[in-house]
């Protein structure tokens, strides 16, 4: 199922329920577990290096266990893929690990994952713009769950990580919004290229293109890879970072493919309440008060965001008249 400009829905099968929302908790635990992983990882690796390495290694991984089932030909794809799957592995995840890597530097990994929550804002004003028909409920948890965001980010807010200014704070959170922006997009697209009909064949080539193209990005500004200089904490981060790669993308693309964009969406909603419980008790990060209040905000706007797409994942889009 695809969604675009000027559809109608009617109803009819979609996948089985266990098909749906089992990749969907395991994206929701999954993806807020990569917060923690990633604050853990930067501590001592060079951020732009080690973010490519991990999407490429998982990348490779999967490309391994795939021919070792499946045979060498599985991953034979054409020439217009190979184009797809490196515009979409680079906008999907390259911008979004590059920009991540690099802010959970200056703010706390739960912090940078409830901004994350700003993503389904962007998907949902992406489709409006194109004329597909958005439901109350969805538009309505994703309003509510956007003002959970804006009340941890007002003044004072943010506690900043070590001795970072509150202007610095302030920038990076931006590039925050950045990230979010260009991930709203660069999904949204991929939902109308031409991509390999598997699934994990088409993880495989977008964690692929994803890392390499922030590993060149790193060489080119300077980064160099010394690895007896890293601690035990970021190879521990960097090691769980690259299997959530493999089990978290494979569920996003999968999801993208087979269920509603503003239900695949979610895992921002759900995510922070990972990242930030996690965040505070294994890595001592800020806990305050705007933090706990943008949580039950954004719990209560997954909710009706939920509610909302669940009724429409069995639909399929059809030209209107």
């Amino acid at each position: 199922m695809r969604e675009g400009p000027g559809t109608a829905f009617i109803a009819a099968p979609g996948p089985p329920a266990v098909r749906t929302w089992g990749p969907l908790v395991t994206l929701w635990i999954v993806w807020g577990t990569t917060f923690l992983g990633t604050s853990a990882m930067v501590q001592t690796m060079p951020p732009l290096l080690a973010a490519g390495a991990r999407y490429l290694v998982g990348g490779l991984l999967l490309a391994a266990l795939l021919m070792i089932l499946r045979g060498p030909r599985v991953l034979v794809i054409s020439r217009r893929q190979i184009a797809t799957t490196a515009l979409a592995g680079t906008g999907i995840i390259g911008i979004w690990a590059a920009l991540v890597a690099l802010a959970l530097q200056h703010i706390p990994g739960g912090v940078a994952a409830l901004i994350g929550a700003t993503v389904p804002l962007w998907m949902i004003l992406l489709r409006v713009a194109l004329g597909d028909r958005v439901g109350w409920r969805t538009s309505l948890g994703v309003a509510i769950g956007i003002i959970g965001v804006a009340a941890m980010l007002l003044p004072g807010g943010i506690a900043p990580l070590g001795e970072e200014t509150p202007g610095v704070v302030a920038l990076w959170s931006g590039v925050m919004v950045v990230a979010s922006m260009t991930y709203a997009f660069f999904s949204w697209r991929s939902r109308t290229l031409d991509l390999p009909s598997n699934t994990l064949v088409t993880t495989v080539y977008q964690l692929m293109w994803g890392g390499l193209a922030v590993m060149v990005v790193g060489l080119v500004a300077g980064e160099a890879p010394v690895p007896t200089e890293y601690s035990d904490v970021s190879w521990a981060g960097f090691w769980w970072l690259v299997v959530a790669s493999v089990i978290g993308y494979a569920c996003y693309t999968y999801l993208l493919q087979h269920v509603p964009l503003s239900l695949v969406s979610t895992f921002a909603f759900v995510n922070p309440i990972v990242a930030v419980l996690l965040g505070w008790s294994l890595l001592a990060e800020p806990f305050s008060r705007s933090v706990v209040i943008g949580l039950l905000v954004v719990v209560t706007g997954t909710a009706l965001v939920v509610l909302g797409e669940a009724r429409g994942y069995r639909q399929v889009a059809t030209p209107e008249p």
